[in-house]
């Protein structure tokens, strides 16, 4: 029998701690820049770091992996015999990440590995319910068309959604327009973002941070409650930057609400992501499996 397709995707996956190692996901970290110093994001890396630089002013940026990083990722996996690989990723109107991986699958073709790349159009734990539910189905004999199929599938059924106290981060680092960023900061309203085809588009202005986590809540649980009248499984993340215990609160409020949600998590976002939305994002993934595949 020959080795399953090995899956890699990027840190912004932001996968539940253990996953990776459970499901033998390799994972490639973006880079951010704080204080002057660019470092990977990865275990030493926190959301809490980036959100006290932010605090304090300092200028926070962040970068995507060089095709060499990839590169030396997927030769790793192909000399342990992993010759077949799909590489899932952050959305492509978001970062450059996707088009580093499609760089070094073309490298590394002469070496006899296959690297089929997949442009999640999603981010978190949209992309990272994605990348677990390939590395299953890969790990059940998949091939790579199937693969990258059920990670696709995945990420696409999802529904991201985002509440900010500003969209001045988004809108420096180029990931919302300037228009979006006035129109949403208008009147001192709270900006509630989502994911529409891989980028990030102003959802509905909210006033107040209370009724903008509220109206968070019911966009998450009419979302789910969709999915599960269907009978699909549907997996639900909660995310925040420097927000834990309302993100507690937050999940624990949903599981009363979705008693028959599969999985919920609860999951800072790291550094790359937290440079964006900023400090006190709150944010949830709904994340329906027609695939059956649990994190």
């Amino acid at each position: 029998m020959p080795d399953p397709v090995a899956v890699v995707t990027d840190s912004t996956a932001y996968l539940p701690v253990g996953a990776p190692e459970r499901f033998g996901i390799r994972v490639v970290p973006l880079q951010v820049v704080m204080g002057g110093r660019a470092l990977a994001e990865d275990d030493r890396t926190t959301g809490a770091q980036v959100a006290r630089q932010l605090a304090a002013k300092d200028p926070v940026t962040t970068s995507r992996p060089a095709p060499a990083t990839f590169v030396n990722v997927y030769r790793e996996l192909a000399s342990a015999g992993r010759t077949t690989i799909v590489s899932v990723h952050l959305s492509g109107d978001l970062s450059g990440t996707v088009d580093a991986a499609r760089t070094a699958a073309r490298q590394v073709v002469g070496d006899g590995t296959r690297v089929t790349v997949v442009d999640s159009r999603s981010l978190a734990m949209g992309l990272g319910f994605a990348v677990c539910t390939a590395a299953r189905v890969a790990g059940a004999g998949a091939d790579a068309a199937r693969t990258a199929l059920a990670a696709a599938r995945r990420a696409l059924a999802g529904t991201t959604v985002l509440c900010v106290d500003t969209l001045e981060f988004l809108r420096r680092g180029g990931r919302i327009g300037s228009a979006q960023a006035l129109f949403g900061s208008a009147l001192a309203v709270r900006p509630l973002l989502h994911l529409a085809d891989g980028r990030l588009e102003l959802l509905e202005r909210v006033r107040t941070r209370s009724r903008a986590r509220a109206r968070l809540e019911e966009v998450l649980v009419a979302e789910a409650e969709r999915s599960l009248a269907s009978g699909t499984p549907v997996d639900l993340a909660v995310h925040h930057l420097s927000a834990g215990e309302l993100a507690q609160e937050l999940a624990d409020r949903l599981r009363a609400r979705l008693p028959d949600l599969r999985e919920l998590h609860v999951q800072e976002v790291g550094p790359v992501i937290g440079a964006h939305v900023g400090p006190g994002m709150l944010g949830g993934v709904v994340s329906p499996d027609a695939v059956g595949c649990a994190v």
